[in-house]
């Protein structure tokens, strides 16, 4: 079976260049190894306090958030057999107090600061501290059943995209859809298996056809909605995180639609920064306007 999850971490090093990390306890899927401090993001939960509860729990330490670092995603096979996606926000933190403190009973058994060349590594946590690593193959091009659980954490990648004139990409979301004639950023929900920016360039040629290059991180926000429809008008708990990214279209072309029919896209459209002013925008998509001014008038 092939299932999700999203975790949030925390980078968190002292005046000596050591890492504070988390040792892995037998109830983990991967005992022994040393991680990041952090975990899983709770239904209706930002990743921002996710991973501040997170640290705390597993550290004893209170942290403040210093910036976004990075979001990647792995898949592993379980020791029960599923087939597991993870997304991960890592974030920079500094130690704000608390006392260092091991989680008790937990999925971690012991916390340190440590060289991280002298301990096994959780892959990504190898990453982020920049040693290289070899993740396992997991190939997700498998035939396996994706669960469908009724609380549903959706993990989206979207794009704050210009071309060489300043001219901001959008998509009109489709009558039958929440938000229906509003319009939206390109993007939405990563597949099984994909990386955010694997999803992003995927979903920008769907929605608008265009081919864009990331060149940054702009932020991670969340929207929760317990009493959500889903297909058929049944009821589903609903929560989306959204990771944005900011994309360069070097070489713009007419947007066309090209996703099935009955996609969640009607239209989309290049706009100058006055004709944006004109449109009805999703909250998303005023955030990426509001981060584009913010970055012209740098």
């Amino acid at each position: 079976m092939k299932i999700r999850r999203v975790g949030a971490y925390g980078v968190c090093r002292d005046e000596s260049g050591r890492v504070l990390l988390a040792r892995n306890s037998d109830r983990s899927e991967f005992p022994g190894l040393w991680t990041l401090p952090g975990g899983g993001v709770e239904q209706g939960e930002h990743p921002d306090d996710a991973v501040v509860r997170e640290f705390f729990e597993e550290t004893g330490l209170s942290v403040r958030l210093d910036g976004l670092r990075a979001v990647v995603s792995d898949v592993f096979r379980l020791s029960g057999g599923d087939l597991e996606h993870t997304d991960r926000i890592i974030y920079e933190v500094s130690v704000t107090g608390g006392s260092l403190t091991a989680e008790a009973d937990g999925t971690t058994d012991l916390v340190e600061w440590v060289d991280p060349a002298s301990v096994p590594l959780m892959p990504f946590t190898a990453v982020q501290i920049g040693l290289s690593t070899e993740f396992p193959d997991s190939s997700d091009k498998t035939d396996e059943e994706l669960a469908k659980p009724v609380r549903v954490q959706r993990f989206g990648a979207y794009a704050a995209a210009t071309d060489p004139d300043g001219r901001i990409l959008l998509a009109r979301i489709a009558e039958g859809y929440p938000g229906a004639g509003l319009w939206h950023l390109a993007g939405g929900g990563t597949d099984h298996g994909e990386t955010p920016e694997q999803a992003l360039a995927r979903e920008l040629i769907e929605e608008t056809s265009q081919h864009g290059r990331v060149t940054g991180l702009l932020g991670v926000s969340h929207r929760y909605d317990a009493t959500a429809l889903g297909p058929e008008g049944v009821p589903i708990d609903w929560h989306v995180i959204r990771v944005l990214f900011r994309v360069h279209v070097d070489v713009p072309t007419g947007p066309v639609v090209t996703e099935a029919a009955g996609g969640s896209t009607a239209e989309a459209g290049w706009f100058t920064r006055a004709e944006v002013d004109r449109l009805p925008l999703t909250e998303l998509a005023r955030e990426a306007v509001d981060r584009i001014d913010s970055e012209r008038a740098r």
